[in-house]
């Protein structure tokens, strides 16, 4: 009976979607473990074989959990909103959400035939409305909510307006913008209702502002730091630019102490903790104020060393700051704007990144120094972000490299001062534009000193204290798009309103097409249905708007991460009870948060420090009850492909349509203008009507080419090559002699646009889903980086096949119950305990060389025991679900393998009762001898002198000396 895995695998998916075997229950009265992957967003080219990497780590532990006796929440959904969609709806006019439910079958499909226990009951899609009604609701929080930092929390905005009735604002101690006017009771109650609307969005944790974005007009929308990859968008690679744009914000900035201290509260990788720790970036320090010559204006920055103010010799304002447009002198406002306008199509990323690029250009305009009094100059440079700090810095040459740089480029004076920093006088002798600062009264202090009387005598000026600062930056959370959530928002006055929770959710309208309005609107703006009724609460046509009981909708969307941050707790209310509720408090309760959540390092920034965030917003509200929305959280790797490259061959940078073998360029058959190749090579030139003088110009590139063109010995199908593409019809192929053309490869991320994917709906037809799943674990630690070699996996499908002929032979089940030898014994608890030690460090590789050193041994001892092979299988099937369950019921067993609890290891089988010695004559081992560990020196010296091959080997003499060492060896000195 041969191993027909397709058969197999089909049966059993069959199986457990009728018997939704893997629907986990709310009221099980079994420890809970809570399971979750980070969901997927379902793009149109489907899963290649790197993607289900951290879904068959999370699936095998999920299955491992309830192989322990756990209730398993093991859910998935989709990502389902995102911008995707959108571009290929403006490229094809086909609405989103037809794609998005096609690309969702196609997800549905191949993570099915990859085996994953998942709890489909409990499927999530942010795109549709019964979802995003809770997004929506959330945001409605958010917006009704400030940041106490008496109390630390969040708590709700009738509480500061009450405070604001009967005391004013003098005294609140919240999170808010920065420069608000000191009002009394009195001034609060003789506010009109939209004065006070618009002091209140200064503090709400959700508010709209005028803010630096980046743009990007290809695409027609704002986009987050971590969507741009050097200095362009990551989807399309379209440029960039910083503009100043009215937008929703997050005050996240209110909780970055709070997202500081709960990272020692989680089990995350340390990489992980640091980087958003970095991302926060907690400074203490002072703001210190300096005056504008001039102007009525000041200028605060924020500074760690307050105790180098005597170094300052210039300031640096990022290019955006509010003041350069105003202190700029007429002189030198040409090239300011000029600056301003080359920074502005760099992002933020980029200028942080960039530390060699020395730029700037003086503004003409000059402030004071708080102490010394004397002008100090104000230029702009784009390493100084707006977004960052005050937009603004105090440069001190002495004590920063950055600003050394910077002064000498540009012949501003470098102070030297001798105390408090760093620095010593010799590596200033004799260099230009350098002078003595007066420290006055920092004198002879080291630096904490001085940074505390510095701090003191700012105080006494009323111009600086001690501050802590945050490198985090409030959130923008407005996208100018279609296919996102909308805001529950309309506006009255341009004050924005949030419409009523019972009246949600507020549902995306039709629009004509998806791009922005001929007047720069949002796609939102070309909806005909996009206004809000007051009276009959619900979205009616535009014409209707009569600002008194109709008025505009918002027309901007929240962005991609806006669904992101709370899914984990739509998975746990069972979705028969989802109406009417975000999660239950009986579902918060029982499951409470993710107990293991395996997903990419490159959300660290993003979706994991924005649902840290909303989770402790919900929690100081008291919608749910944990503060971190993830326990444990594991970092899987990346599957990389293996691309194929072919030579082609330019001349002044334009392609000849002539390929070469990559030997022919850089292996060993190298062409030369002695070789046979080479007129072979000329004739083909002079065809493109080159000449002898132009052969020496011809350069070579490396293009891709598909990976389905190359064989395993790295040879080129080059006539599918010519017909993969109209361009490559003509194309002339340099072969080598023996007539092959072989490709380059390089190891590279695997992506549809390197022509280097590997779809697994193949690999699972050719090998099975047990094989696709044992050979991505088996290619190295979890969290590693590790090529992807299709001609690999043939190892672990041969193993499949050793194992079930363990089980199964031409006449059936070779199974029995046969008591099991001492050896099958050890082999079964020795891979139960390294299995499961594996499984719980992660360490999923070597679990599948453990499997299959377990069936060579046992396959050796011809084991047949019923009482090894069974509890054999229930080790494997977490790995390889499908023929365990296949294997299981073919032992007699009925139902599903998945719950079966997992063997217990007892380490007796592992202690030898035995030892096999090696008897020396003289230091030379002559034979073995097998005695019991128990025997004492004496008995294992008269149990060797006794045997039959001693006597042989002795020969009548007697030895001088017997060497017994128990447990290890026998030594006859003669």
């Amino acid at each position: 009976m041969q191993y027909d895995f397709n058969r197999i695998e089909k049966d059993w998916q069959k199986y457990w979607a009728e018997n939704q075997t893997f629907k986990a229950s709310n009221t099980s009265t079994k420890p809970k473990y809570y399971v979750l992957d980070m969901f997927p967003y379902p793009s149109g080219a489907g899963l290649h074989v790197g993607h289900p990497l951290g879904y068959i780590a999370s699936d095998i532990y999920a299955r491992y959990k309830r192989h322990k006796g756990f209730n398993v929440l093991h859910p998935q959904g989709y990502d389902s909103f995102g911008l995707p969609a959108e571009q290929y709806a403006i490229q094809t006019g086909q609405h989103p959400a037809i794609t998005t439910e096609t690309n969702i079958k196609t997800y549905r499909r191949q993570l099915d035939q990859i085996g994953f226990s998942f709890d489909w009951s409990r499927e999530v899609r942010t795109s549709n409305p019964e979802y995003y009604k809770w997004t929506q609701w959330i945001f409605i929080q958010l917006f009704e909510s400030y940041y106490c930092n008496d109390d630390n929390k969040a708590k709700a905005i009738e509480e500061l307006i009450s405070i604001f009735s009967s005391e004013g604002n003098a005294n609140v101690n919240v999170a808010c913008d920065d420069g608000i006017e000191i009002f009394s009771a009195e001034d609060w109650n003789s506010f009109s209702t939209e004065k006070q609307q618009e002091i209140l969005l200064k503090y709400r944790l959700t508010y709209l502002a005028e803010t630096e974005v980046n743009w990007c007009p290809a695409l027609g929308t704002v986009l987050a730091n971590d969507e741009i990859v050097n200095g362009v968008s990551e989807r399309g690679g379209h440029t960039v630019v910083r503009k100043k744009m009215t937008q929703w914000s997050m005050r996240i900035s209110a909780y970055a102490e709070r997202l500081l201290q709960g990272l020692d509260t989680i089990d995350w990788t340390d990489a992980l903790k640091e980087t958003q720790r970095n991302w926060i970036g907690k400074s203490v320090g002072a703001s210190v104020t300096f005056n504008v010559n001039a102007h009525e204006d000041t200028i605060e920055v924020f500074t760690t060393r307050p105790d180098t103010i005597f170094g300052v010799s210039f300031m640096t304002l990022a290019p955006e700051h509010e003041l350069v447009s105003k202190i700029t002198t007429p002189e030198q406002k040409e090239a300011v704007n000029a600056y301003i306008e080359k920074t502005a199509k760099r992002s933020e990323r980029d200028r942080m990144a960039d530390v060699k690029t020395i730029s700037g250009v003086f503004t003409g305009a000059f402030a004071e120094h708080p102490f010394t009094k004397e002008p100090i100059q104000i230029w702009i440079g784009d390493y100084v972000l707006a977004s960052y700090g005050t937009g603004a810095v105090m440069a001190v040459p002495c004590g920063d490299q950055r600003d050394y740089d910077f002064a000498k480029h540009f012949g501003i004076d470098i102070p030297i001062i001798f105390e408090g920093v760093d620095i010593s006088e010799e590596a200033f002798t004799g260099k230009d534009n350098v002078k003595i600062a007066n420290s006055d009264f920092l004198n002879g202090m080291n630096y904490k000193r001085a940074t505390k009387r510095a701090i003191y005598e700012l105080e006494q000026l009323g111009q600086g204290e001690g501050k802590t600062n945050y490198r985090l930056r409030d959130a923008v959370f407005s996208r100018q798009r279609y296919w996102g959530e909308p805001f529950p928002v309309y506006y009255v006055n341009g004050m924005p309103q949030m419409i009523a929770a019972e009246h949600l959710p507020i549902q995306l309208p039709e629009v004509e097409k998806y791009l922005p309005t001929e007047e720069g609107e949002p796609p939102l703006g070309r909806a005909e249905v996009w206004a809000w009724d007051t009276n009959l609460n619900t979205v009616v046509t535009n014409d209707k708007v009569n600002n008194e009981t109709v008025f505009p909708l918002e027309l901007n969307t929240m962005p991609g991460w806006a669904g992101s941050s709370w899914y984990f707790f739509r998975y746990m209310e069972e979705a028969a009870n989802r109406d009417g509720v975000f999660a239950s408090k009986d579902a918060l309760d029982y499951w409470e948060n993710v107990d293991l959540y395996i997903g990419g390092a490159e959300h660290a920034t993003g979706h994991l420090l924005y649902s840290r965030f909303w989770v402790k917003l919900l929690k100081d509200r008291g919608f749910v009850n944990v503060d971190e929305p993830f326990k444990k959280l594991i970092n899987q790797g990346m599957i990389l492909g293996t691309s194929a490259f072919v030579y082609e061959a330019l001349f002044d940078e334009k392609s000849l349509n002539i390929y070469l073998s990559s030997n022919l360029i850089d292996g060993q058959n190298y062409i030369t203008s002695e070789s046979s190749k080479w007129t072979e090579l000329t004739g083909i030139y002079k065809s493109r009507g080159l000449s002898e003088e132009d052969f020496s110009k011809v350069t070579h590139r490396l293009i891709h080419c598909d990976v389905s063109f190359v064989n395993a010995s790295d040879e080129l199908n080059t006539e599918a090559f010519k017909n993969w593409r109209a361009e490559y019809t003509d194309a002339e192929f340099i072969k080598e002699e023996n007539g092959i053309f072989k490709v380059k490869r390089e190891v590279e991320k695997m992506s549809k646009s390197k022509y280097n994917v590997v779809n697994p709906d193949n690999i699972v037809k050719d090998y099975g889903a047990d094989s696709l799943r044992l050979y991505e674990m088996f290619l190295g630690p979890l969290e590693q980086y590790k090529p992807w070699n299709t001609a690999g996996i043939t190892g672990v499908h041969n193993f499949l096949k050793k194992l079930w002929k363990l089980y199964v032979g031409e006449n059936g089940l070779k199974v029995n119950t046969t008591a099991p030898t001492k050896d099958n014994l050890k082999t079964l608890h020795k891979t139960i305990k390294k299995v499961q030690e594996d499984i719980e460090n992660f360490s999923f590789n070597t679990s599948v060389s453990t499997f299959m050193i377990a069936v060579n041994e046992l396959t050796a001892q011809k084991c047949t025991s019923k009482a090894i092979l069974e509890p054999l299988l229930i080790l494997i099937s977490p790995y390889a679900p499908h023929i365990a369950e296949e294997l299981y019921s073919k032992l007699g067993n009925t139902g599903s393998i998945s719950t079966v609890a997992f063997p217990e290891f007892n380490a007796s089988h592992l202690v030898e009762s035995s030892k096999n010695y090696p008897i020396s004559f003289n230091g030379k081992m002559r034979f073995t001898l097998e005695l019991p560990m128990d025997l004492s020196k004496d008995d294992i010296e008269k149990a060797v002198m006794a045997h039959e091959k001693t006597i042989a080997q002795l020969d009548g003499r007697t030895p001088k000396k017997i060497i017994v060492v128990p447990g290890k060896i026998v030594n006859i000195v003669g």
